[in-house]
């Protein structure tokens, strides 16, 4: 049966379940799409058992796809891909919509199929297959904000396909190679691989749709979110560009900004995405760095970053379905009605913080050693203030305002029991992993050896932690630490939101002011012009040519990302 499933294209069993989730109801849906993760798993087993750099490949087109290419930098990231996956199947079981888990499932398979594509048209297709599932997560919510950050979401991703489709023909018109491994900077097609890469990385100034969107998805939504799309790309990072040394300040610059950003923050899922952008950045730099350490630092952190990010929305999304809101200045009190909601938050807390005996604690440790063994001085000490950063609006605001601060007189029930299971496994594991690294440290790919519970690292790290949480008592004491308001940031969203929409309705005002001055003038002589062109026109025109394919795709997206653009600002 395992030789069998392993023969399959990876995840194919989940995205062609998928399509059935709405032909079922009630109990027996939810058997079936807890059922798909688990079977996927099995499949996921089979793989476990393949040589190194196994490959299932077929012949499309006179292109030869590779489906399914077996090595530990794939199977590590589709093994967390399925734990993840599985357990927010758990957390969505109460939904009825049948949209949802649909789209969660098809999302999540996409993502899972995308680790183990060998070529660049196999990536392209789940890259897609990633956006366009996702975004039904977020008009899944039904409200006018929802739909309008769907749009600018879908707009973002699909976007990057575009940009990894135009670089993978030039790429392939330039070296006749489809292969999706080591790419590097300095060619065209790669630069639009990298380009598209980062967007959905969410690199600075290429951000903000994670802020955007996020928090606008459903309950169960913003989980799948959190999980599948970010670290895609990653993964897709560190399969193509692998030392990359631009990634090192891109990522120490993604570190630090959303620290002051998630401080002022009232919206509680949205401090959550800044911090998911704040932990890409560690990841970023582990590939920037390119070291066999850093490179089992930006997996292994990868594989933590899922489970307690995604327990950290799983209890944020439970106080948003019981309260009905997830403003930081509404809250407080919840412990009192939440115990269980609370004890699962602070252990994601903890994990993100780094705290030891949790997991963050053994994973991004590994990146900031890795970058005090190359020398990288600044690198190490952005990391280093980061961490302390993280601690401060992961470790400590979001469970002390969420279920601590001021009573707000709220007594909500408690998570239904599928959200309490699901978050009872994330944090189960997020312990596991923190005490007993050893089996995460098999599944790296490389065989670097790494000692994370050395005294100096123990007591270095407690001494962080505590001064950032001393440095909050005292904030907080003296009224210096922004005040929880009802109140909208702008970030660089600020772009689409007042200041291109302003510069464009200027350009209008200028262009229907030209057109009328010179229409008047035009009219007699558009005539003749077009009755001289239509005698002479020999195909001689600019646009009348044979293009190559490559100038031809990249015309295209030219076009369309402009036609994207005014919808985006529309």
């Amino acid at each position: 049966m395992s030789s069998f499933l392993a023969g399959l294209p990876p995840a194919s069993i989940i995205i062609v379940g998928a399509l059935l989730v709405p032909l079922l109801k009630g109990r027996a849906r939810a058997a079936f799409v807890l059922l798909l993760p688990i079977l996927s798993g099995v499949q996921l087993l089979g793989f476990f058992g393949l040589p190194e750099g196994a490959q299932l490949q077929i012949d499309l087109l006179g292109y030869t796809l590779t489906l399914n290419r077996i090595d530990k930098l794939s199977l590590v990231f589709g093994l967390i891909f399925h734990i993840v996956a599985l357990l927010t199947v758990i957390y969505a079981l109460h939904v009825k919509d049948a949209v949802q888990h649909m789209a969660g499932l098809v999302y999540a398979s996409a993502g899972i199929a995308a680790v183990f594509a060998g070529d660049l048209i196999t990536l392209f297709v789940y890259w897609e297959l990633t956006a366009i599932a996702s975004v039904f997560l977020i008009w899944a919510r039904k409200t006018e904000a929802a739909y309008r950050s769907g749009m600018r979401y879908l707009i973002i991703q699909v976007g990057s396909g575009v940009l990894l489709l135009a670089g993978t023909i030039v790429h392939y018109q330039a070296t006749g190679s489809l292969a999706f491994d080591h790419l590097g900077l300095g060619t065209t097609g790669t630069n639009l691989i990298f380009l598209a890469f980062g967007i959905k990385c969410a690199f600075p100034l290429l951000h903000n749709w994670l802020q955007d969107a996020y928090p606008q998805a459903t309950v169960t939504g913003t989980v799948f979110l959190s999980a599948f799309t970010t670290k895609l790309a990653v993964y897709a990072l560190a399969r193509g560009y692998a030392g990359t040394e631009i990634l090192i300040p891109i990522g120490v610059i993604m570190t630090i900004f959303p620290i002051f950003f998630a401080v002022i923050e009232n919206d509680l899922r949205k401090v959550l995405a800044y911090s998911l952008n704040n932990q890409l950045g560690f990841m970023v730099v582990g590939v920037g760095i390119g070291t066999e350490l850093a490179l089992n630092g930006t997996v292994s952190h990868a594989f933590a970053h899922l489970l307690y990010k995604a327990l950290l929305f799983m209890s944020m999304g439970a106080v948003l379905y019981r309260v009905g809101t997830i403003k930081a200045s509404e809250l407080g009190g919840l412990y009192k009605s939440m115990p269980f909601t609370t004890i699962f938050c602070i252990i994601g807390a903890m994990s993100i913080s780094a705290f030891p005996l949790f997991s963050g604690f053994v994973t991004k440790s590994m990146i900031i050693s890795a970058a005090g063994y190359e020398h990288l001085m600044w690198a190490f000490l952005g990391l280093t203030f980061a961490s302390a950063g993280v601690m401060e609006h992961s470790g400590i605001k979001i469970p002390f305002f969420a279920f601590f601060a001021h009573d707000s007189g709220l007594r909500p029930k408690e998570a239904p029991l599928n959200m309490l299971v699901a978050m009872g496994g994330a944090a189960a594991l997020c312990i596991l992993i923190g005490v007993f690294p050893g089996p995460l440290y098999a599944l790296l790919p490389y065989d670097a050896e790494y000692h994370p519970y050395t005294t100096a690292h123990v007591v270095t790290s407690l001494q962080l932690l505590l001064w950032a949480a001393l440095a909050f008592a005292v904030l907080m004491r003296t009224g210096l630490y922004p005040a929880e308001t009802r109140s909208t940031n702008l970030d660089t969203d600020w772009v689409y939101r007042r200041g291109l929409p302003r510069l464009i309705g200027v350009v209008a005002i200028g262009v229907r002011a030209a057109y009328r001055a010179v229409t008047g003038a035009t009219n007699m002589a558009v005539g003749g012009v077009l009755g001289r062109v239509s005698r002479h026109h020999k195909g001689h025109g600019v646009f009348a040519r044979t293009w190559a394919t490559g100038s031809s795709v990249l015309w295209v997206a030219g076009l369309l990302a402009a036609f994207l653009v005014m919808y985006y600002l529309r």
